[in-house]
């Protein structure tokens, strides 16, 4: 085991129970990504540097990025995120596009991070968004779809939770309270980690950024606010949206949330566990200036994006993942002896044919041994077709849930295999 060549760091091995909760949340995605309308998409794993340079923020292109010089000399990073590449394809056709735009994408990403609880290098990350909807209305709707979605998982109020905020709303206040523009980047550095950090090393953080004093104060109290949205007339009307669709109790507002991303200029939330245990389930907001950033017409957007890393971990923790099943396989086709291969495998087509997931014995073992390994794949049928099966135009079959045995002419185990899966 010594020469055993171990994965790059910070990627993930899908085994089946992992693969199988990531296609199961990738199903929750599309379900209610599409009851919203929205309309699935992709993007290229690959994209030229220069895309993300003045758009994502220093840090996560000069840190994070996996970047590398192709064989022409061209700078090419492994996509870090998805939003940029998506202003560059409206952008490209942006006059042939009908608007609003509602689209969604599920897919991997790099980023080269200290990989820790809940965050690897390798990813994979829903992105949905609204885009041509200058609106409390639409950001609303994005919000619903991230509240519906927890809800569809079968997350609680009191387990995740929906922090709201709005740029504009904060950078008119801070500047009230004595701040220049000047600072302005700075400060919302400052508050992305408010919650974070511990108090101390909050404070210290400020201090190297040059806050102190009665600024400092200023903006606790500014942050302990949490009448401050009122405001904000896009904030009240964002919030009777919300109550209107029966959603209050996974939204809140929350002054601390900022958002790292130097793209957002309007509103901007993350999803928390309400426990505090994991990192952000997800975060987004409204960027209207970052399509004619990539050479396109001013247009305005509204989205979000969720890793799956941290969903896993929480559904987990909280009893919400489904319950793992060794084989999607709904019926095992036992193997009676060398003479009867052929007639099982016959069966099992036939049945596979029709629609239903079968997995097939491939050598003679005792039959109690293939009802265990059926069993412990979680199958719900097993069928045996022996000599005596074969020459009646029989098939017996136990159904592992009831124990309820019976026999069935060969032309009919089809139909009575869907009348009780269906059940």
């Amino acid at each position: 085991m010594s020469n055993l060549i171990q994965p790059v760091k910070g990627t993930v091995d899908y085994y089946p129970e992992a693969m199988a909760l990531r296609s199961w949340l990738y199903g929750k995605i599309r379900e209610v990504s599409e009851s919203f309308g929205y309309s699935e998409y992709e993007a290229p794993f690959l994209e030229r540097l220069e895309l993300y340079a003045a758009k994502s923020g220093e840090e996560l292109v000069e840190k994070q990025s996996y970047v590398f010089s192709d064989r022409s000399g061209e700078r090419i990073t492994l996509r870090p995120e998805l939003t940029p590449s998506l202003a560059r394809m409206v952008a490209a056709k942006q006059r042939q596009l009908n608007y609003p735009l509602r689209w969604w994408s599920f897919g991997p990403f790099w980023r080269y991070e200290r990989p820790q609880k809940g965050r690897s290098r390798e990813f994979f990350q829903w992105n949905i968004d609204l885009i041509g909807a200058e609106s409390a209305e639409a950001d609303a709707e994005i919000v619903a779809i991230a509240a519906t979605f927890l809800k569809n998982l079968g997350l609680q109020a009191s387990e995740a939770m929906i922090l709201v905020n709005h740029r504009e709303l904060m950078q008119s206040e801070i500047l009230k309270i004595g701040f220049d523009e000047i600072q302005l980047e700075s400060v919302y550095k400052l508050i992305d980690r408010k919650e974070k950090l511990p108090e101390e090393k909050w404070k210290n953080y400020a201090k190297e950024l040059s806050i102190n004093g009665k600024l400092i104060t200023a903006l606790e109290g500014l942050l302990a606010n949490n009448e401050l949205w009122k405001k904000s007339e896009d904030l009240q009307a964002f919030f009777e949206n919300i109550e209107s669709m029966g959603l209050s109790e996974y939204v809140k507002f929350a002054p601390h949330v900022i958002r790292g991303l130097d793209y957002y200029t309007g509103i901007v939330f993350e999803a928390w566990d309400t426990a505090g245990e994991f990192r952000s389930i997800f975060g987004g907001g409204r960027y209207d200036d970052l399509v004619n950033q990539v050479g396109g017409e001013p247009v305005p957007a509204v989205g979000f994006a969720a890793g799956n890393m941290v969903l896993s971990l929480m559904l987990k923790k909280l009893g919400h993942a489904p319950e793992h099943k060794e084989t999607p396989a709904e019926v095992y086709v036992t193997l009676f002896n060398e003479d009867t291969l052929a007639a099982s495998l016959d069966l099992a087509q036939t049945i596979r044919m029709a629609g239903i997931k079968v997995v097939s014995h491939l050598e003679t073992d005792k039959l109690q041994k293939q009802f265990k390994r059926a069993d412990r794949l979680g199958a719900s049928f097993v069928l045996i077709l022996g000599p005596d099966e074969i020459s009646s135009g029989k098939v017996s079959a136990k159904n592992l849930g009831s124990g309820e045995q019976f026999d069935a002419d060969q032309k009919e185990i089809v139909a009575l295999l869907k009348a009780h899966l269906t059940k």
